[in-house]
């Protein structure tokens, strides 16, 4: 069963979203339990002793906010689906460094909730998508969500992964390119370069930084198709309404 946590300062949107969750189980059924948090504090004192997959985290508090609580949940959850709720666009790039799965726009609605919940659940139906790699041994199962970006050098195949490993095989870029180019998250950034756009912390005309610190460089004329699809991942594709 999923566990989700709801933190939100506003009463009025605390009701709101919980409201909404009881919609959304009477209607679809699926099986998940929900607590809420008026303040960031008291929901970092629970994660300390329950483990919750989905958080639905209002960006905007007093004291700690929602991305500074985000950062210290990152220390000890890798695992758990965020969800931020706010007013503003503005901290859209700042909740994507902590790794956040949505970023949606009050007032929460059932139009711009359920969409989320939907995938979230069915995610967990299918359990982790991950790439399978020939290997001299056998094969390599490499969950999507854990590369950061994948690099050909000097005829081998490097995969960059989010926890600063580096995964190496022989091949080319074009074993896996198809493939990885179907997913939404990915694109080719440069001709030696594929990047999960849900790794990326910053993005300049020359190069790009990883959430774990990397730069990749960046084709010069694929630079503004790169940052029409990573704007485009973040407001469209990830659920700002």
């Amino acid at each position: 069963m999923l566990k989700i946590a709801i933190c939100d300062d506003d009463l009025g949107e605390l009701t709101r979203i919980s409201v909404l969750l009881n919609q959304y189980q009477a209607e679809k059924e699926p099986s998940f339990k929900y607590d809420v948090f008026s303040n960031p504090i008291d929901l970092l004192d629970a994660m300390k002793r329950k483990d919750y997959h989905i958080l639905i985290l209002d960006v905007l508090m007093p004291g700690l906010n929602g991305i500074e609580a985000a950062r210290e949940i990152r220390g000890f959850d890798e695992e758990i689906k965020i969800i931020f709720l706010t007013s503003s666009k503005e901290f859209a790039v700042d909740s994507y460094a902590v790794d956040a799965h949505y970023y949606m726009l009050k007032p929460g609605t059932a139009q711009k909730l359920f969409p989320i919940l939907d995938r979230i659940f069915l995610e967990s139906q299918r359990g982790e998508a991950a790439l399978q790699i020939k290997t001299a041994s056998g094969f390599t199962r490499i969950p999507f969500g854990r590369i950061e970006f994948l690099e050909i050098f000097s005829k081998k195949l490097r995969f960059h992964l989010a926890d600063g490993a580096v995964k190496e095989f022989s091949g080319s870029l074009s074993d896996f390119e198809e493939e990885l180019l179907s997913r939404e998250e990915f694109i080719k950034v440069h001709r030696s370069y594929i990047v999960n756009m849900a790794s990326i912390f910053s993005l300049d005309p020359k190069a790009l930084t990883t959430c774990a610190r990397q730069v990749v460089p960046i084709s010069r004329l694929l630079y503004g198709q790169v940052r029409e699809a990573y704007m485009q991942y973040l407001f469209w594709e990830k659920g700002v309404k």
